[in-house]
This record gives structure tokens, C-alpha cells and sequence, in this order.
């Protein structure tokens, strides 16, 4: 479903609105909102555009959005929860008028569970408008000591097909060159795109890839850490950590701690 369908948040003469649902079915068109939007991914695994940028939101990580940003939702994992909050904020706050996307730490977790007492309430209620005001002031605060964690996806269509073929092999061992071939581009010219797309190499944008895709498979507690290892596709847990590490700055075993 999607809450555009249903209501004209505009519209709706309450500062905050929640909206939770079970298998979201979210609009892929673009559109835009005077309220700002926290859009919490619970379980599965999300890609949102935000102002031509796409971010991936793995399991237990948001995205802010900011009132009047362009954005949409693209494809999703087959079984998704998503949270998703609106709030009129201060258009002087600088943080609220940027787009974040950050993993979401214990306390801000269970305030957004317990704000599903008030899932698509329409009413005005005390309580939902105070308990929603502490969480959104606080927002700047968590995602400020929280781990930041996105890549984008390059506009420009020459890469459409090596980033598909990345995103689907991401476990294997791929070199720029066969990146170049499939693209009809030149080595050179592939990799100047891609760094200015992307924002970084193809190396470190596998890597993003690997980790991330590993923060979804720990998170939904299935796999150990070296079957996770092996499943995104390093060869030893010893090589897993080393760049979980250099990319989360801490160990697979310290993020389940600090997200169960």
C-alpha cells in the first residue's frame, strides 16, 4: 500500500504521521511532500532515490527525507517491513533539510516500535504529538552517533549494465576490464565515470556492496560469521574482518551486540 493513495499528507492537519505496514507497497513514481519523512526499514532490504541519488537500506537502517525533497522507492527485497514517519520540522534546522541515511541504534529503534500504537491514526492525540516531537528533535543526536552506511547508484545509463552485473555478482572476483567489455566503454573512460558517479572505485564500491549485503545477512540472525563471510564472498572470516572493520570501524561481533 502506500499512504499516497489514501490520504493528501499536505493535507492533514497533524504535525506527525505513522504509517507502518507489512509488505509495503510503496509508490515508484517520484513525488515530494511538505512533511519531512524517516523511512525505517524493520526487515528486508530497501533502494530509495532522494534528489537523483539512490541510496540501499539494509535491514535495520532509515533515511531521512527532507520536506520538498524529490524522491521514490525503487525494487525491494520480496518481504519487507518498512516504518515510515512524517513530521513538520524547524526549516531552520540544518540537519533536517539534508537527506541522511544511517543504521538505527537500540534506543531510536524502540521508539519507532512504540510508535506504531499510532499507525495511521487520523485523530489528534496528546501523547502521540509529544512522544513523536521528542523523537524527531532527538533524530539529529542519533544519527549523529550512529553508523552511516550508502552508496549511489550512478544516473548515467552507460553504467546500467556493469552495476547490474555488480549487484548481482558481487561475491565474485570482478575486474574493471570485463566491466569494460560489457560496456562498450574504454578502461579509461569507465573508470573516470564510474569514480564520478559512484564516488568511488569499483574496488571499494564491491566492497560497500559485500559489507552491506553482510550487515542484512548478520542482522536477521540465520548465518554465523563465517558463513556470512563465505556467503558475500571472501575466502576466509579473517579477510571479512579486516574489511567489515575498515568500513563499520568495529567488529562483525561488536554491530549484533549493538543491534540486538
Amino acid at each position: 500500500m502506500n499512504p499516497h493513495d489514501a490520504i493528501n499528507l499536505d493535507e492533514l492537519d497533524k504535525p506527525y504521521f505513522v504509517w507502518f505496514e507489512e509488505d509495503w507497497r510503496h509508490d515508484d513514481i517520484l513525488h515530494s511532500h511538505e512533511k519531512g519523512q524517516l523511512v525505517y526499514v524493520e526487515s528486508g532490504f530497501q533502494y530509495i532515490t532522494v534528489e537523483g541519488k539512490m541510496y540501499l537500506l539494509p535491514q535495520n537502517h532509515a533515511a531521512w527525507i527532507p520536506p520538498g525533497a524529490l524522491h521514490k522507492t525503487n525494487s525491494h527485497s520480496e518481504k519487507i517491513k518498512l516504518m515510515i514517519m512524517f513530521a513538520e520540522v524547524d526549516k531552520d534546522s540544518s540537519f533536517h533539510l539534508q537527506t541522511n541515511v544511517f543504521s538505527v541504534p537500540p534506543v531510536l529503534k524502540e521508539m519507532i516500535r512504540y510508535s506504531e500504537r499510532w499507525s495511521k491514526n487520523m485523530d489528534h492525540n496528546r501523547d502521540e504529538m509529544l512522544f513523536l516531537k521528542a523523537l524527531f528533535n532527538e533524530l539529529p543526536q542519533f544519527v549523529e552517533h550512529s553508523l552511516k552506511l550508502h552508496i549511489r547508484l550512478p544516473a548515467d545509463k552507460r553504467l546500467s549494465q556493469p552495476i547490474a552485473y555488480l549487484h548481482n555478482h558481487y561475491r565474485e572476483e570482478i575486474k574493471i576490464e570485463d566491466l569494460s567489455e560489457m560496456s562498450s566503454l574504454s578502461l579509461r573512460t569507465l573508470e573516470r565515470i564510474f569514480k564520478k558517479e559512484t564516488g568511488m572505485t569499483l574496488s571499494k564500491y564491491q566492497q560497500i556492496l559485500r559489507i552491506i549485503k553482510s550487515l542484512e545477512l548478520l542482522t536477521s540472525g540465520h548465518l554465523t560469521i563465517s558463513e556470512t563471510a563465505y556467503a558475500v564472498g571472501y575466502k576466509s572470516v579473517q579477510a571479512f574482518t579486516r574489511s567489515f572493520q575498515s568500513v563499520m570501524q568495529s567488529r562483525p561481533t561488536d554491530f549484533i551486540k549493538t543491534t540486538q
